[in-house]
C-alpha cells in the first residue's frame, strides 16, 4: 500500500474447501466497512473473487465504473474511490486475493509502475504462503492495521496541544474506527460533554443526537474517498452545529463551529432527517436484491430478510387482488399461518384495511390497536398479535398491483418522514412483485404446455420394466423440446418379422428425441413429432420408415427447427431390438454381467433437413436383465468437458448402479450429471429392462397406453 500510495486494502485467503474467500487482515479502514464481504463465495460478483477465480488483475477506476460492473458494492459504498484486486497465487496454487483502494482523485487508469509493484508484492506473498503451507503450518491471524494515532515529538507535541487548546474553534480528532482521540476545550463545550466523557468513544456513540446513519455515512465517505466531508446537526434543544471532516490515512480531523443561516438566526435552513427508521445497508441490500428476485417467493423472501429489519416491523403480509377477492400471496413473522390466511378469499368490498389499501391505493397507518378498531370495529374479533400497522399500496406502472401490510409488536409512531420513507421503499417491492408475478405466470404456462405434451404415464408392457425422467434447463422459461415415449405396438411382438429385412415388427417401441431450442415453439413441435411417431408406429411401419416418414412431415411443416431422435422396436420373446437413429447420441446397453457398451449403430441426419434421408435399422440382442438407456445430449454435454469422456463416465456409472430398481437407477444417473442443478440444456432419459417374462400370446389392446 505504501509503495503505490493506496490508503486501504485487505488480504483474503482461500477457504480449505476452495468455495470461499475469507478476509485475513485489513489495513487502512475499519473492518466494519467491509463487513458484508468478510467471507465471499469464490463465484461472487466482487473484484477479489474475480481476481482469484480468473487469476488476473481487476481494476475499477472510479465510482461510475464500480456502479456499472459491481453494483452490489456501489450501493453499499457509494463513494468516489478506485480499487485494484489481484490474485495471490503461484503457478499451480491459488492462495487468495488482495485488494487495495485509492481516493477518488486517483487517475482513472492504473499506471504500469503501480501494476508492477502490486503484482510483485502479491507474488512475494504467494511464495511466503507456499513455504508455510509446505511446512504444514497453519496461517496465523494477525490484527488489522489502522495506523498509529499517538502524538509524538516530545516538547513539540506538548506545544501543539497547548496551541490547540487556545484555539476558540472546536477541534477534535477521530481514529479510523471513529473514536475520539483528542478534543480541545472549545470542542468539548460545543459538543456539550466534558473531555473525559468524550475521549475513547465514537462520536455518534457519545452524542445521542449524532446517532443517525446520515451522520455516520459522512464519516465513511470521508475515510473511503479521502476527501473532505461536512454536515450540519441539531444539538438539542435548538443549537445547530457545523461539522467539517478532514481525512487522512491515519484518522480524521474534525472542525466544529456554530452553524448560521444567512439571516444569522442560528438555525440551519434545512433540517437533516433524524429518522432511525432505515439502516442504510439494509435498504441498499433490499434494492439490489430485489433486482435479482425471479419469482414471487423470491420477493417475499427478500422482503422478509431485508425490508423487515430495515423498517423495524415484526410481521409482513403481501396481498393481491384475484377475481374480485383478496389473495394472500406471502407473509412472514406469524407463527400460526392461519392468522393471516383467514383473510384469503375475502371480497374486495369487505370493510378491511387491506382491501381498502388495494382498492383505493391510499396508504393508512394505525399507531395502536385502538386507532385501528375505531376505523374497523370488526378487527376486534380478528386479532393477529400486533399492536400497530401500516397498510401500504403496492403501485407499479401507474396501477395498484397489491398491498404490503407491516405489523409492529408494540405501538408505533409514524411521523411524516417515516411514512414517506415507507411509501418509497414499498415501491421497490411493487416493481419487483409485478415482474415476479409475470414470470410466475409464464412459468406456469410453460410447465402446463410441457406437461400436456409429455406422456402422463408410460404403459405397462409384460416382460419389460421402464423408468423415465425429464428435467428442463434451469435457464430461461424451463421449457424445451426433449421428449420420450413408450408405445405398446400393434401386436404381441413375438413374430420373426422384426429381423433385418422387409418385415414389419409389431412389438412395443421406445423413442427419445430432442427438438432444437428451449421455448414454446420447440415444445409445440415436440408434440407434433411425438404424435407423428406414434401414428407411423400404429400403422405398422418399420423403424427406418417411422423415422423417414417423420422426417418428411417435418419438412412439409416448414418448422425451421431440427430434431434428433433414437427409435427402438422391441421383440420381447426373442430378446432383441431394432434401433434407428437420426443424429442422436448413441444408446448405452448394460449387459446382465454388469458390463456396459455404447451401441455405435449407424444412423441418418437429424430430422427436418433432407426429405430423401434414409435411416437404417440395426438389430441388437437384448438378453434378459439387460438395461437399455436412451437419453438426450443434456445428460452428457457439459461446458468445458470432453463428450467422449462424459459418455464413458456415464457408462461406468450405469455399470455400477444398473442392477438396482430402475427408478433408483434413473435418479442416480440424473444426479450423477454435474449440471443437475444448473443445466444449460434439457435432459430426457428412458431406461428399459427386459425381465425375461414371456409376453402373452394374444394381442394386447391396440395403440393404447
Amino acid at each position: 500500500m505504501d509503495e503505490v500510495g493506496a490508503v486501504a486494502g485487505a488480504v483474503y485467503l482461500l477457504a480449505p474447501d476452495g468455495t470461499a474467500l475469507e478476509m485475513a487482515v485489513m489495513a487502512g479502514l475499519p473492518r466494519a466497512f467491509a463487513a458484508p464481504w468478510e467471507r465471499v463465495g469464490i463465484n461472487a460478483p466482487i473484484p477479489v473473487a474475480d481476481a482469484a477465480r480468473e487469476r488476473r488483475l481487476v481494476w475499477v477506476g472510479g465510482e461510475e465504473e464500480m456502479a456499472a460492473r459491481y453494483p452490489r458494492i456501489a450501493v453499499v459504498l457509494p463513494y468516489p474511490f478506485a480499487l485494484a484486486a489481484l490474485p495471490v497465487a503461484t503457478d499451480d496454487t491459488v492462495y487468495g486475493a488482495v485488494f487495495v483502494t485509492w481516493p477518488g482523485s486517483h487517475p482513472p487508469e492504473l499506471s504500469a509502475w503501480e501494476r508492477e509493484h502490486l503484482a510483485a508484492a502479491c507474488e512475494r506473498l504467494a511464495l511466503r504462503l507456499q513455504r508455510v503451507s509446505e511446512r504444514g503450518r497453519p496461517f496465523r491471524t494477525e490484527p488489522d492495521i489502522l495506523g498509529d494515532q499517538a502524538l509524538t515529538g516530545g516538547s513539540n507535541a506538548a506545544e501543539a496541544l497547548q496551541l490547540l487548546d487556545r484555539i476558540p474553534e472546536g477541534l477534535c480528532a477521530l481514529d479510523l474506527n471513529g473514536r475520539i482521540t483528542f478534543v480541545n476545550p472549545a470542542g468539548a463545550e460545543l459538543l456539550g460533554l466534558a473531555r473525559r466523557e468524550l475521549l475513547g468513544r465514537q462520536l455518534w456513540g457519545a452524542l445521542p443526537w449524532l446517532n443517525d446513519p446520515v451522520y455516520e455515512d459522512r464519516y465513511r465517505a470521508a475515510l473511503i474517498s479521502q476527501q473532505p466531508s461536512s454536515f450540519v446537526a441539531l444539538r438539542p434543544p435548538r443549537d445547530w452545529l457545523s461539522f467539517r471532516l478532514h481525512p487522512s490515512t491515519t484518522g480524521i480531523s474534525v472542525r466544529v463551529t456554530p452553524a448560521r443561516t444567512a439571516g444569522g438566526t442560528g438555525r440551519h435552513a434545512v433540517e437533516p432527517s433524524p429518522t432511525r427508521l432505515v439502516a442504510i445497508s439494509h435498504v441498499l441490500s433490499l434494492a439490489s436484491g430485489l433486482t435479482e428476485a425471479v419469482g414471487v417467493d423470491d420477493v417475499i423472501e427478500m422482503a422478509g430478510a431485508e425490508f423487515m429489519p430495515a423498517v423495524g416491523c415484526q410481521a409482513l403480509v403481501i396481498l393481491a387482488a384475484e377475481a374480485g377477492r383478496l389473495s394472500v400471496i406471502g407473509h412472514r413473522g406469524y407463527d400460526d399461518p392461519h392468522i393471516v390466511e383467514r383473510f384469503h378469499g375475502m371480497p374486495l368490498s369487505a370493510h378491511t384495511p387491506g382491501a381498502q389499501a388495494l382498492v383505493t391505493g391510499v396508504p393508512s397507518f394505525f399507531e395502536s390497536r385502538r386507532d385501528l378498531e375505531q376505523v374497523y370495529p370488526a378487527r376486534q374479533n380478528t386479532r393477529d398479535g400486533m399492536a400497530a400497522w401500516a397498510y401500504l399500496p403496492l403501485i407499479a406502472s401507474g396501477r395498484t398491483v397489491g398491498a404490503c401490510v407491516l405489523g409492529y409488536a408494540e405501538p408505533h409512531h409514524f411521523p411524516p418522514d417515516n411514512r414517506a420513507v415507507l411509501t418509497s421503499l414499498v415501491s421497490l417491492i411493487a416493481q419487483a412483485l409485478e415482474r415476479a408475478r409475470l414470470y410466475d405466470a409464464k412459468h406456469r404456462l410453460a410447465h402446463g404446455l410441457q406437461s400436456a405434451l409429455m406422456p402422463r404415464s408410460l404403459p405397462d408392457v409384460p416382460g419389460l420394466e421402464h423408468a423415465a425422467r425429464y428435467l428442463p434447463a434451469t435457464r430461461g422459461m424451463e421449457i424445451g423440446g426433449d421428449f420420450y415415449d413408450l408405445i405398446r405396438g400393434t401386436g404381441t411382438g413375438t413374430g420373426d418379422s422384426i429381423g433385418i429385412g422387409d418385415g414389419i415388427g409389431d412389438g412395443p417401441a421406445a423413442v427419445v428425441g430432442d427438438v432444437q431450442g428451449h421455448n414454446v415453439a420447440a415444445a409445440g413441435l415436440m408434440g407434433q413429432v411425438r404424435t407423428a411417431i406414434r401414428a407411423f408406429t400404429a400403422v405398422g411401419q418399420p423403424p427406418g420408415e417411422v423415422m423417414a416418414g417423420t422426417n418428411r412431415l417435418l419438412i412439409d411443416l416448414d418448422a425451421d427447427l431440427f430434431v434428433s431422435c433414437v427409435y427402438v422396436r422391441l421383440d420381447l420373446e426373442h430378446h432383441r431390438a431394432l434401433v434407428a437413429r437420426a443424429g442422436h447420441p448413441h444408446p448405452l446397453l448394460r449387459a446382465p454381467d454388469g458390463s456396459v457398451r455404447v451401441l455405435d449403430v449407424p444412423g441418418g441426419p437429424v430430422l427436418g433437413v433432407d426429405g430423401a434421408s434414409r435411416y437404417p435399422a440395426t438389430e441388437v440382442p437384448l438378453p434378459p436383465g439387460s438395461v437399455l438407456a436412451l437419453y438426450t445430449d443434456g445428460l452428457i454435454e457439459l461446458p468445458d468437458t470432453d463428450l467422449e469422456e462424459e459418455l464413458a463416465d456415464l457408462g461406468a456409472h450405469l455399470a455400477g448402479v444398473g442392477a438396482g430398481p430402475l427408478e433408483e437407477v434413473a435418479d442416480s444417473l440424473v444426479a450423477h450429471t454435474a449440471q443437475t442443478h444448473e443445466r444449460a440444456d434439457d435432459v430426457a432419459l428412458l431406461l428399459l429392462r427386459l425381465t425375461g417374462t414371456r409376453p402373452a400370446s394374444e394381442g394386447t389392446a391396440s395403440g393404447g397406453r
